[in-house]
C-alpha cells in the first residue's frame, strides 16, 4: 500500500511539477468559455476546476487525468441556470456528485467495453475538430500581428524540444509571448480582456432553493444528464489515457473519484466537471504520469489567481491559442487517416458517423451513442448473416442442424429455411452448436414447433448442455 502511495504521488516529481504547470495554461481559456456557456460568472469555473483538480488528484482511480469543467456539461446547464439562477445549478451539481459516485459504487465502469475502437477514434477526431473550431473565434478581426504571435507559439512548441526536453515547451512558448507583449506594447487581446479576475476564496454553501420534491424534480433532469455525459467523457477519456500510457486503472474508482469532486465542489459554490482529452492529453504527453501532476495544476492555477493575477491578465489569448492548436494536433488520430484504405469500410463509417453527429450538434455523448448503436446493428446484421442452417435426411428423419447465434434479427431466417410441407413426419432441430439469446428467438422456436405439430410431424429439439441444465432448473 505504501508503495503504491509512493510510486503514484512521488515517482515522478520534476516531470509532475512541470507538467502540471502546462496544463494550466490549456486550462485557463477553457474554464473562461466554459463559464460564458453555462451563464455563470467566470470565477466560478475557476474556482470549480481548482476543487475538482484537488479533489480528483486524491480519489480519481487515473492518475495524471486532468478533470475539469467541461464544455458538453456546460451546455446542459444554461437552461437550468437562465430559468431557476445559480443556487439551482449549484444543487445539480451535488447531485449529479451523488449520481456519478453510485455509478462507481454499482460497477457500471464496465459497460465502457461496450464501446467499440472506432467511436473511440471518432470521439478524438471530433473533439480535434471541435477545438479547433473554437479557437477560429479569436480571429475574428484580428491583424497580423496575432498571426504572427500563434505561428511563432506552435514554432517554439515544435522545435524547442531539439534544444532540450527538460523543460515542457508549451510553458516555454507562452512565457516567451507573454515577455514580448509585454516588452513591446503590441496591443494584443489578454486573458484580461475576456474575463474579470476577481480573487475571491470559495467558501462552503448549502444551495438557496426550497427543499422539497418539486425542486429535486426541477433538478433531477439537468443532473442525471450531466452524470450520463460526465460518465461518458471521463470514461472515453480513460480508456485514451489507458492506451498512451500502456496502463490499467479502475473505471469504477474514476466515477467515485468524480462524484466525490462534484459533489464537494457543489458545496462550495462550484458547477460540475468532468476528465478532458485536450487537458489529459497535454499533461501526459509533456511527462505528467502521476497524482501529483493535477494536483500541481490546482495549485498554479490558484497562485495564478491569488498571487498573480497581473500576469495571468497579460497572458495574450494568441499564445493560448497557439497550445490549444498544438493539442488539436497531437490529439487527432493521425495515424488512422495513414492507414485509413486498410481499415475495414464498416469501421470507418462508423467512425466518419461519429465525428459527422458530433462536429454539427457540438454534443459529443450524442455522437458516441450514435456511434454504439450503429456498431450493435452492425453486429446483429453480421452475427444474422453468419448463422449456418443445414438440412439432412436420413430416410427416417428430417435434421435441421443450426449453428451460431440466434436472436429477433436471425430467427426469421431459421422460420424461412423450415419445409412445413416436407414428406418426413419426424422433424429434429438440432441446437447443439447454437444459442438462443432472446424471447424473440425462444418465441420463433415455439411457433415452429407448433407448426410442425400441427402437420402431424414428431418434433425433437437438441439443445446445448448449458441450456439444458437452465432449462431443468
Amino acid at each position: 500500500m505504501l508503495h503504491r502511495f509512493q510510486t503514484s504521488w512521488f515517482s515522478n516529481i520534476r516531470a509532475d511539477v512541470l507538467a502540471g504547470i502546462t496544463t494550466v495554461l490549456a486550462l485557463i481559456p477553457d474554464s473562461l468559455a466554459f463559464a460564458f456557456i453555462a451563464g455563470v460568472n467566470p470565477m466560478i469555473s475557476i474556482y470549480s476546476t481548482i476543487c475538482i483538480l484537488v479533489l480528483i488528484s486524491f480519489f480519481g482511480g487515473r492518475p495524471g487525468m486532468v478533470s475539469s469543467t467541461a464544455g458538453s456539461m456546460s451546455v446542459l446547464m444554461t437552461a437550468l441556470v437562465a430559468r431557476h439562477g445559480v443556487e439551482y445549478l449549484f444543487a445539480a451539481t451535488i447531485l449529479t456528485g451523488i449520481i456519478q459516485f453510485a455509478m462507481g459504487a454499482l460497477k457500471m465502469g464496465r459497460w465502457m467495453s461496450f464501446v467499440p475502437h472506432s467511436v473511440v477514434t471518432g470521439f478524438i477526431n471530433s473533439l480535434a475538430i471541435l477545438l479547433f473550431i473554437s479557437q477560429l473565434r479569436y480571429f475574428d478581426g484580428q491583424s497580423w500581428p496575432m498571426y504572427a504571435m500563434v505561428g511563432a507559439t506552435l514554432a517554439i512548441i515544435y522545435l524547442f524540444p531539439k534544444l532540450t526536453k527538460a523543460i515542457p515547451s508549451p510553458l516555454v512558448a507562452v512565457s516567451a509571448m507573454t515577455l514580448v507583449v509585454f516588452v513591446g506594447q503590441m496591443g494584443l487581446g489578454t486573458v484580461g480582456d475576456i474575463a474579470t479576475i476577481e480573487p475571491m476564496l470559495p467558501f462552503l454553501h448549502i444551495p438557496s432553493i426550497p427543499f422539497t420534491w418539486e425542486t429535486l424534480w426541477i433538478l433531477l433532469p439537468t443532473a442525471f444528464s450531466l452524470a450520463v455525459v460526465g460518465y461518458s467523457e471521463t470514461l472515453l477519456t480513460q480508456t485514451i489515457i489507458d492506451e498512451m500510457t500502456e496502463e490499467k486503472t479502475s473505471k469504477d474508482k474514476e466515477m467515485r473519484g468524480q462524484g466525490i469532486a462534484n459533489t464537494v465542489t457543489g458545496f462550495f459554490g462550484g458547477m460540475a466537471g468532468c476528465a478532458l482529452v485536450a487537458e489529459s492529453a497535454i499533461n501526459v504527453k509533456v511527462g505528467g504520469r502521476g497524482r501529483l501532476s493535477t494536483l500541481v495544476a490546482a495549485l498554479s492555477l490558484l497562485v495564478l489567481v491569488f498571487v498573480l493575477k497581473d500576469v495571468l491578465n497579460a497572458i495574450p489569448i494568441a499564445a493560448l491559442v497557439g497550445v490549444m492548436l498544438m493539442v488539436c494536433i497531437e490529439v487527432f488520430d493521425w495515424s488512422y487517416l495513414r492507414d485509413i484504405r486498410r481499415k475495414p469500410f464498416a469501421h470507418t463509417f462508423i467512425m466518419v458517423v461519429t465525428v459527422g453527429i458530433v462536429v454539427v450538434t457540438h454534443d459529443l455523448a450524442i455522437g458516441v451513442i450514435v456511434g454504439v448503436l450503429l456498431s450493435v446493428l452492425l453486429y446483429a446484421y453480421r452475427s444474422a448473416t453468419k448463422l449456418d442452417i443445414r438440412d439432412e435426411w436420413d430416410g427416417q428423419e428430417r435434421v435441421y442442424r443450426i449453428r451460431g447465434q440466434l436472436f429477433f434479427v436471425s430467427s426469421d431466417k431459421l422460420m424461412d429455411r423450415i419445409d412445413f410441407n416436407d414428406e418426413a413426419q419426424s422433424v429434429c432441430l438440432d441446437l447443439t452448436d447454437s444459442h438462443v439469446w432472446d424471447h424473440s428467438a425462444a418465441k420463433t422456436l415455439d411457433k415452429i414447433v407448433v407448426r410442425l405439430e400441427s402437420k402431424g410431424k414428431k418434433v425433437r429439439v437438441l439443445r446445448p448442455e448449458a441450456d439444458s441444465a437452465a432449462k431443468t432448473a
